[in-house]
């Protein structure tokens, strides 16, 4: 498909705009475990929680929404899987399977997929799609977050909600406004808008 036939046809998410190849999805699936990876190491200690404040759930929301759902999800499923086998591309450098965080991780990979199915239906191209599109993205990953967060160090679900949602919500605000400066900017250089 060239690229015209991309920005033009209905459903497409920016990854699209490229030349449809097999590669290409190798690389882009690739590439966004690597985004996500090192947006993770962009991590603030946040005092009181185990949990801190990184550019790893901006990526992961921003994976899924240029990528689809299907290479959204599988560029968090190779981030989370090559975590847990060892590489140091988690918050603040850690690996590994389990960890009180480990659930954002888990949360990362439904949230990509969702995303990525609304930015085919129009979810990415405009500031207020895009805001509710951030904002359930969020939403998925802290309903998976916050309760293995709360197994994994036996806090209350209420002391779980304090520490890992409540701290992060101005931050999770900041990233769905750049998100939102972002992808529809994206569409409209793209010349295609919908």
């Amino acid at each position: 498909m060239s690229t015209a036939a991309a920005t033009t046809r209905p459903g497409a998410v920016l990854a699209d705009l490229l030349p449809a190849t097999r590669t290409r999805d190798i690389a882009l699936v690739l590439g966004g475990a690597v985004l996500t990876g090192i947006a993770a190491q962009i991590a603030v200690p946040v005092p009181g929680s185990p949990v801190p404040v990184t550019g790893q759930t901006f990526a992961a929301l921003l994976v899924g929404a240029s990528l689809g759902a299907r290479r959204g999800f599988l560029s968090l499923a190779v981030y989370a899987l090559v975590g847990m086998a060892g590489m140091p591309w988690f918050a603040n450098g850690t690996s590994g399977p389990g960890g009180a965080t480990f659930g954002y991780v888990l949360g990362m990979l439904l949230a990509s997929a969702v995303v990525g199915s609304l930015a085919r239906r129009g979810g990415d191209r405009s500031v207020l799609r895009t805001a509710g599109t951030m904002v359930l993205g969020s939403a998925i990953i802290y309903a998976v977050g916050v309760p293995y967060l709360a197994l994994a160090t036996g806090m209350s679900a209420s002391a779980a909600v304090a520490a890992g949602l409540v701290p992060f919500l101005i931050g999770d605000a900041l990233k769905a406004a750049l998100a939102m400066g972002a992808l529809p900017s994206a569409w409209k250089l793209a010349g295609r808008r919908g």
